[in-house]
């Protein structure tokens, strides 16, 4: 939070109100697996789940280093929290990873999975290489990850002392399943077909109690695009696509999935969370077009 207020005080901005919400033990006794956990929206949500009550293995495929400082960040709360290496595009790695984590914790609860990509070109211009290395992380990779998931959660079915569900997959989508993205054509690709691998799945294995959703973040404060808020002038062309007129806080989702995983949301299936201040309610019409 110091973070976004030394941010918003450089570029002069009003300081946003997202209130502050003191952590709450819903996911007590329960381990979660979150990819791409060590930056932005990740690690973000892997934190959240921790201060939750959840154990937690913290994925990564660079930089080890801010793994842990992920990990020691869960730990400091009082829950167990693992790092492990892992292309999530990665059959072997992927099936190794989650064993790893059912060895040190006998089970997975939960699995947010998060890591994605961006190879951005013109159509035209686009390799195929940049085609499946979007296609393979952000599609492919959260594919594996379920399989793996759902596979562990039918092995052990429900445990009514921690869930009323088997397990609980939530996805980290994006707005792009639903507005199309011009210049970014595989990513918005890959979260379409997302979005439908998400209800599809959900359809599936909703008998077996094992409940399935996603989040899709708008313009949410990360590193990977600095550059549409680093400046107040990028900033203030991005607010002419946001109706609420603020960028959100990586904190805002991973708040979001710790709603998604507890029992709260039990009825909640097959549903995608958009966490956008309005950016789906196209605000270029707000004047009527």
């Amino acid at each position: 939070m110091n973070d976004m207020k030394s941010y918003y005080s450089r570029m002069n901005l009003p300081e946003p109100i997202v209130p502050a919400v003191q952590a709450v033990r819903l996911l007590k006794g329960q381990t979660a697996l979150v990819t791409g956990a060590n930056s932005g929206i990740g690690r973000a949500i892997a934190i959240a789940l921790g201060r939750a009550g959840a154990n937690v293995i913290v994925n990564y495929v660079a930089r080890p280093e801010d793994a842990e400082e992920v990990a020691a960040e869960i730990r400091s709360h009082g829950q167990g929290a693992m790092i492990v290496h892992a292309d999530v595009s990665d059959e072997a790695q992927v099936q190794a990873m989650f064993a790893a984590a059912v060895r040190e914790f006998g089970t997975i609860d939960i699995l947010a999975s998060n890591a994605g990509m961006e190879r951005n070109a013109p159509f035209h211009e686009m390799t195929v290489a940049q085609w499946d290395a979007v296609m393979n992380v952000n599609l492919r990779g959260g594919f594996l990850c379920a399989r793996e998931a759902v596979r562990e959660f039918l092995r052990r079915g429900v445990r009514p002392e921690v869930s009323v569900a088997a397990g609980k997959i939530i996805f980290t989508s994006s707005v792009h399943e639903v507005i199309p993205w011009a210049g970014h054509v595989n990513y918005a690709a890959s979260k379409g077909g997302l979005m439908l691998m998400m209800k599809s799945l959900a359809q599936e294995v909703a008998e077996k109690r094992i409940r399935v959703n996603s989040i899709a973040p708008g313009a949410i404060r990360t590193p990977i695009n600095a550059a549409a808020w680093s400046t107040a002038e990028a900033y203030a062309e991005l607010m002419k696509l946001v109706p609420y007129k603020r960028i959100g806080e990586v904190e805002e989702i991973g708040r979001a999935a710790v709603w998604l995983a507890s029992d709260f949301t039990d009825y909640l299936v097959g549903t995608t969370l958009f966490i956008d201040g309005g950016m789906t309610l196209y605000p270029g019409f707000e004047t009527g077009g």
